[in-house]
């Protein structure tokens, strides 16, 4: 047996007991069990080095420990989801807190809402964060199970019942109008898959922080083929904008690409803006000015939020979190008149 793992059965075996006895000495379930025999378990697994299935002791026990993070695989990701710089700089975050606060974390994506009640149910969890869901899918979830959850970023028109937290979306997308209308820039594009909740009160900001001149908007296709045969069609278009404000940081910064292989410079013939300040924004050239969200502050909230929930301490509720327009290299003073040729632009 030496080189083979040990088994509840050969401990039971040996002490001749039952598998049931062993077991709930292992799981902690000793209160039908007597001292000296919970001593000649704990003695015979520590001399044969029985490992325990750590798994198999959390289902077992009442506090899983487990706390799980769920993100909609929309189509827009395209099967890489987890790879999203947002999504990944949140996990990271997420994971840090969930750690410090002494529990464990697990991770699924689904597009489905009702896959979340049979992950949640399955491993005993603890409590949940969930992104990118819609309203009705935390409503259904609200109603399908008890086990407390915390919603990154999600668009309410009350939140009954459950836990929200969001992004100041209206004042970045101010701050970025404010920063362009300041820069001289008079005709901004805003671009999206979407012009509802979230992307909406971004566009919205942008054009109220700009005041004065043209603030347009773009709807772009989820499928990135797609997006690539959008901006083929309408590149001259896009170029008689000054400045392109992208609800993200990955739409902005594929718009670069494809505009710098089309030979428009960045920001000399056009500046853009994105939001989130992913890490890859740091890797972009021009690097890319963006609106920061403090992921580490968010996912320090989303826990205490939740161990709030799980003590009965709150039972609803909405924090929003500020955000902050971070400058880079991707926008310049706009010198153009509105008839005047892309090029005359310059650096600050």
């Amino acid at each position: 047996m030496k080189n083979e793992r040990i088994r509840i059965a050969d401990i039971a075996e040996e002490l001749g007991l039952s598998t049931a006895t062993v077991s709930n000495v292992i799981h902690g379930k000793t209160n039908k069990v007597s001292e000296e025999t919970v001593r000649r378990v704990q003695e015979l697994l520590e001399k044969r080095a029985y490992i325990p299935s750590m798994a198999g002791i959390l289902l077992a026990q009442n506090n899983s420990r487990i706390i799980g993070i769920v993100v909609n695989d929309h189509e827009k990701y395209e099967g890489r989801v987890l790879e999203d710089g947002f999504i990944s700089a949140a996990i990271n975050a997420l994971s840090r807190e969930i750690d410090r606060a002494g529990y464990f974390m697990m991770v699924k994506t689904t597009a489905e809402w009702n896959e979340i009640v049979r992950f949640a149910s399955m491993w005993n969890m603890e409590g949940l964060v969930i992104m990118g869901f819609c309203e009705q899918d935390y409503k259904k979830l609200r109603e399908s199970m008890h086990i407390p959850f915390v919603v990154y970023d999600g668009y309410f028109q009350e939140t009954h019942g459950i836990c929200n937290l969001i992004l100041d979306n209206y004042d970045g997308g101010y701050q970025v109008g404010k920063y362009l209308r300041d820069m001289g820039h008079d005709r901004v594009l805003c671009i999206s898959d979407n012009f509802i909740c979230v992307d909406s009160e971004r566009m919205d900001g942008c054009a109220d922080g700009m005041g004065t001149g043209t603030v347009s908007f773009m709807e772009i296709p989820f499928k990135k083929e797609e997006r690539m045969g959008f901006y083929r069609e309408k590149v001259t278009e896009i170029l008689e904008y000054t400045a392109v404000f992208a609800v993200s940081d990955f739409y902005a910064i594929e718009l670069i690409n494809f505009l710098q292989e089309q030979g428009v410079r960045i920001p000399e013939d056009i500046s853009v803006v994105g939001f989130d300040d992913s890490p890859l924004c740091h890797y972009c050239n021009p690097a890319l000015t963006t609106v920061k969200q403090d992921v580490v502050l968010r996912a320090e909230n989303a826990v205490a939020m939740l161990l709030k929930l799980k003590t009965g301490q709150q039972e609803s509720g909405t924090i929003k979190l500020p955000v902050t327009l971070v400058k880079r290299k991707s926008v310049c003073r706009n010198c153009q008149q509105p008839s005047s040729a892309a090029g005359s632009a310059r650096p600050e």
